[in-house]
């Protein structure tokens, strides 16, 4: 949009409109961007701390207002959590009022389950949104289209997606399984054991990796989301198939894939 504020008001109302707005869910923060049909960013990706306890009355306020302010007819939206046709399956960190470091309340986590974002968000914007898992939709902002390829989403948590000649295969949220020691996913590779001990951290990730590419039998496998820029690349290089380090762009690149394939 830069060079397009000099323009008639109605005809960068018309260029918004064309514009695709996409959001990427977090546990710590939710993103916003405008993106093309190409998936481009056209501007900076924004932050703000993601509202807790989060019931899903209030985010769908929180995204509701930001969707009007974007002024984009499509929207499209990655969840962190098990996510399928329209409908939260499981909440994942958003069950924890007070956000990743406290317990999950089950009254919360039962308010999100069967939930109908989806169409909750269209009613209240009455714009055309389209939500996905969000490692789904950085998995559509990074995959090649050829071979099995592993998206690793690695955030505050760890999402994972999986495409087969460039085309999503349903997989399971596999962020609360347990993988070592009694802990999770999230607590083995997530955001707060990065902090405290990043070499610990990379060297973990290698474990992670390997597990799911001979799970999965991947060709490829792409880190997406804040922390991909944080993996030691070097780390991998013993390892059969490529690794690719998409960045934090991708769920905005994705979000563009939802509706132009």
């Amino acid at each position: 949009m830069s060079g397009n504020y000099d323009l008639p008001m109605a005809y960068q109302s018309l260029l918004l409109q064309e514009q695709i707005f996409a959001i990427d869910i977090g546990a710590t923060n939710i993103k916003f961007s405008h993106v093309n049909e190409q998936g481009a960013l056209l501007r900076a990706v924004r932050r703000r701390p993601t509202p807790y306890p989060c019931t899903p009355d209030r985010l769908v306020e929180f995204l509701e207002e930001r969707i009007a302010k974007s002024g984009a007819r499509r929207v499209g939206v990655g969840f962190p959590g098990e996510f399928r046709d329209g409908h939260v399956i499981r909440p994942g960190n958003l069950s924890r009022p007070g956000g990743v470091t406290s317990d999950v309340d089950p009254e919360l986590d039962a308010q999100w389950r069967g939930y109908a974002l989806q169409d909750a968000l269209c009613q209240a914007s009455k714009r055309e949104v389209r939500v996905v898992n969000d490692a789904t939709m950085a998995a559509l902002g990074c995959i090649e289209g050829h071979g099995v390829e592993l998206v690793l989403a690695l955030g505050t948590g760890l999402g994972l997606a999986l495409a087969i000649d460039g085309r999503l295969k349903p997989v399971r949220d596999v962020g609360a399984e347990i993988f070592r020691d009694g802990k999770t996913y999230d607590q083995s590779v997530g955001e707060r054991a990065r902090a405290a001990d990043e070499a610990r951290w990379n060297a973990t990730l290698v474990d992670v990796v390997v597990g799911f590419a001979t799970e999965f039998s991947a060709t490829t496998v792409h880190f997406a989301g804040g922390n991909a820029r944080r993996v030691v690349v070097a780390e991998f290089d013993h390892l059969a198939y490529r690794i690719v380090i998409n960045g934090n762009e991708a769920p905005m690149r994705g979000a563009a894939r939802l509706f132009v394939p």
